[in-house]
């Protein structure tokens, strides 16, 4: 069962940026689909973006042309570059396949505040 850490997160203030990353334990590139998910206080999980093997990437349209998602394979981790943030942003962040499995990391808490 591959096993991801997230980390990268921080306060923020709005219009700034951050950049995730999730590194699995497992080879990055041996995973079909690796998406990034959030979950804000008093509401499920959802996805906010995924990359498939080839490169290809789908975002929710709440992030579309703000977040990036990328593989980086020299550091075995995908990464989620969040620029232009705003406090509706504000959740924790976790990855995990694409379906996801049930297993999940402890995610990592980004806040956008002034």
């Amino acid at each position: 069962q591959v096993q991801f850490v997230e980390s990268g997160g921080g306060l923020v203030q709005p219009g700034g940026s951050l950049r995730l990353s999730c590194a699995a334990s497992i080879n990055i590139f041996s995973i079909n689909s690796v998406g990034w998910y959030r979950q804000a206080t008093g509401n499920q999980r959802v996805l906010v973006a995924r990359i498939g093997l080839g490169g290809s990437t789908v975002y929710s349209d709440s992030v579309k042309g703000r977040f990036t998602i990328s593989r980086d394979g020299a550091k075995n981790t995908v990464n989620l570059q969040m620029n232009r943030l705003k406090p509706e942003d504000t959740a924790v962040y976790y990855c995990n396949r694409w379906p996801p499995t049930t297993t999940w990391g402890q995610g990592t808490q980004v806040t956008v505040s002034s």
